[in-house]
């Protein structure tokens, strides 16, 4: 817990020298911040307002996906000591599951359901980009706004650049829960179990692996294995919230369905590419990274499809 406090105390610092020598940025970034919290806010309202026993099973599906994260995550705590090899391997790994859950999961039925609701295939794809390109811009602030120091003297010491990655790669992880949740609570939405039960099943099993894959990411951070593990935990509480918001916006802002998956699968794919793999092929392990990554890549395509 030592480790993570030091962490948490030294990136506070960063980011707040950060946000006050960059106040427009800091003020375009928080408005930002505060349409996508009022617009989870407003969704959530509206769910208050469908019968009871959709909201109760949308509940139900969203805390399995966030206990199936849970077993995921404990999974890891037996692992002992973790080699630099190893360590890039499984970021290699998470990666690959990250980017197979961005194609399979978000935004293939993104533009399925965008697709169902404008009517049209531009526009459903229209709809689905508009997702990325919010994805990779939420993705950039928190990049910019985060320190990449390599020098032993800077505000993270001489693995902040590492740490830095991993904790973007986490959260854009958090990120991608929140639309999993979505589609469960939108599968409870019209009281068929027929439908919501398989659903939040299959999203469920997908949960194992990456709570185990973000808390091996977590573990090259320097955090102990019940720690990381805590953290990684932490992420799946967004599919319960996600559920609760999914059923909301399947009576009121039914678009922002796809947009979010777009948005979360924009995050994650940017985070990949500008973050993980070049963190994994800077050691000189780039054969072990790569095979890790497909690894993962496989492994995630096959639950996402064999599952549907």
């Amino acid at each position: 817990m030592d480790t993570l406090h030091n962490q948490y105390m030294t990136f506070r610092s960063a980011w707040v020298a950060q946000a006050r020598s960059n106040p427009w940025i800091t003020a375009g970034f928080a408005i930002a911040l505060l349409a996508v919290i009022a617009l989870l806010i407003g969704s959530a309202a509206n769910a208050m307002g469908q019968p009871a026993d959709n909201l109760r099973y949308a509940l139900y599906g969203g805390f399995a996906g966030f206990a199936a994260t849970a077993f995921g995550a404990l999974l890891a705590i037996g692992l002992g000591g973790i080699s630099a090899r190893l360590q890039d391997s499984m970021l290699g790994f998470a990666a690959g599951m990250m980017l197979a859950a961005s194609s399979f999961s978000l935004i293939l039925p993104g533009l399925e359901a965008a697709t169902s609701l404008t009517d049209s295939n531009m526009l459903g794809a229209a709809t689905v980009v508009l997702g990325l390109g919010l994805g990779v811009l939420l993705m950039l602030g928190l990049d910019y706004f985060t320190p990449h120091e390599h020098e032993s003297t800077g505000p993270c010491g001489p693995d902040c650049e590492r740490i830095n990655r991993v904790w973007l790669f986490v959260f854009a992880v958090t990120l991608h829960n929140l639309p999993e949740g979505m589609a469960i609570g939108v599968g409870f939405a019209a009281g068929d179990l027929s439908v919501g039960i398989p659903l939040a099943s299959a999203i469920s099993i997908q949960d194992i692996p990456e709570g185990l894959a973000v808390a091996l990411a977590l573990r090259t951070t320097g955090l102990s294995a019940v720690t990381a593990s805590l953290v990684a935990m932490a992420t799946g509480i967004m599919e319960p919230i996600g559920a609760l918001v999914g059923i909301g916006l399947s009576s009121g802002y039914a678009l922002a369905y796809p947009v979010s998956m777009g948005l979360a699968a924009g995050a994650m794919i940017f985070v990949v590419s500008h973050e993980i793999i070049p963190e994994t092929h800077r050691n000189g392990h780039q054969t072990s990274a790569t095979l890790g990554l497909m690894g993962g890549f496989a492994v995630m395509m096959f639950l996402d499809t064999a599952l549907g």
